[in-house]
């Protein structure tokens, strides 16, 4: 297969989230001649404060326009959280990882990251949940905890980032086409 579609994504990311139907359809739909190859965004890569009220009441007004225009399930009492730091870097980075190791899991990761934060309100910064759910999607938790951590997964993480922002995309989550791998 020399086709692709890149996905440029963010694991929390709720449209994302929200259009991950649509992507498990594409792929099913067009497996025999273009892979779908997520490329992460960074959506709040690296922000280190706790959400306080206006950020909670700002995400969660996305988070139920999601669910209105989609009907994807989410978990609201991730708002009752208190000192959740809403850092997307760690999950973006479990998703290079999962792509470096099993390309070929890296979709069924995504989307058990999805669900995972949204619908199960399960704290995908930390690393032990994302060794577990790359173990789900088939992954060795031993490899993926060896990797995930390294200088290497850091840089192609901030590779796909810089990605992003050279293609200028202002929302998430585009697609593109490519008649070629890169």
């Amino acid at each position: 297969m020399d086709r692709e579609i890149l996905l440029v994504v963010d694991p929390m990311c709720s449209w994302c989230w929200g259009f991950s139907p649509v992507v498990r359809a594409m792929q099913d739909a067009y497996a025999e001649r273009a892979a779908v190859y997520p490329i992460v965004g960074g959506l709040r890569p690296l922000t280190a404060d706790p959400m306080n009220d206006n950020a909670k009441s700002e995400i969660r007004h996305h988070w139920e326009s999601v669910h209105t225009a989609s009907g994807q399930p989410f978990d609201f009492s991730f708002f009752d959280r208190d000192g959740f730091i809403y850092d997307t870097e760690p999950a973006c980075r479990a998703l290079v990882t999962v792509r470096f190791l099993e390309p070929k899991s890296s979709l069924d990761y995504l989307e058990r990251l999805h669900r995972a934060f949204y619908a199960e309100n399960r704290d995908i910064t930390d690393k032990d949940v994302l060794a577990e759910l790359a173990e789900a999607a088939g992954v060795d938790p031993a490899g993926f905890l060896e990797f995930f951590p390294t200088r290497k997964m850091i840089y192609l993480t901030a590779s796909d980032f810089f990605v992003r922002k050279a293609w200028a995309f202002p929302v998430f989550p585009p697609l593109f086409y490519a008649p070629m791998k890169i």
